[in-house]
């Protein structure tokens, strides 16, 4: 059992997975599925239990984590990959349209993978791709950010951004203050309730803790 098995393990149950699952379903449909298409070659690196992918409508679905659990909860139409290696050679340059990284970038070791990462992505987008990042901010959390033990580098939106920049890429757009800071946290966990959440946007100001990026992949 690995360090990420170790973790996952005991910081989530079924019981959980399951109300989580249902969070993401509303947040994919209502939210992600219209910035990605339906048409898409989409890759999620840090897939966690592939609650995205799962619900996402696209071409191609391609997830990578660190973490084995997640093949138990791919769907048939998602291809999952098990792997720690940040360069991810068995994957083609130019190949899809948009990368999804929700909740990742913070377990990196240090900022040099963090623009590392970013740079190999850009090499996976086709051009004019899309990457699209989740992020926990630390400007907005404070020492909370640090309560998961796997968090290691400290990121806010500023740093990302400029990070996105170093890697090649141009932001088309960003929400400073988008989710709460975990679905452990005061996210509703009703579908119905995370709809209006993601309707009243006044709301995000007050509970958002979680930054949104979506850049393109510059010439």
């Amino acid at each position: 059992m690995n360090f990420y098995q170790k973790v996952y393990v005991q910081r989530w149950e079924d019981p959980e997975l399951e109300r989580v699952s249902k969070v993401w379903q509303v947040l994919t449909k209502a939210f992600f599925q219209k910035i990605i298409g339906e048409n898409a070659k989409v890759l999620d690196i840090g897939c966690g239990f592939c609650h995205f992918l799962n619900h996402l409508k696209a071409n191609e679905k391609v997830g990578i984590d660190a973490n084995p659990l997640p093949k138990n909860h791919a769907a048939e139409d998602v291809t999952f990959i098990h792997t720690d290696d940040l360069r991810w050679e068995m994957l083609l340059n130019e190949h899809f349209d948009s990368v999804f990284l929700s909740n990742f970038l913070e377990h990196l070791d240090n900022s040099r993978d963090v623009i590392g990462v970013l740079e190999r992505v850009r090499e996976l987008l086709r051009p004019g791709g899309k990457v699209i990042i989740l992020q926990p901010n630390f400007r907005l959390l404070g020492p909370a950010y640090f309560d998961f033990i796997d968090h290691n580098t400290i990121l806010t939106d500023r740093s990302v951004e400029e990070a996105l920049r170093i890697a090649g890429f141009k932001m088309e757009r960003k929400i400073i203050r988008f989710l709460p800071y975990s679905t452990k946290s005061r996210l509703p966990q009703n579908p119905f309730l995370v709809r209006i959440y993601l309707w009243l946007r006044p709301v995000w100001l007050i509970m958002g803790k979680q930054s949104l990026f979506v850049a393109v992949k510059s010439k």
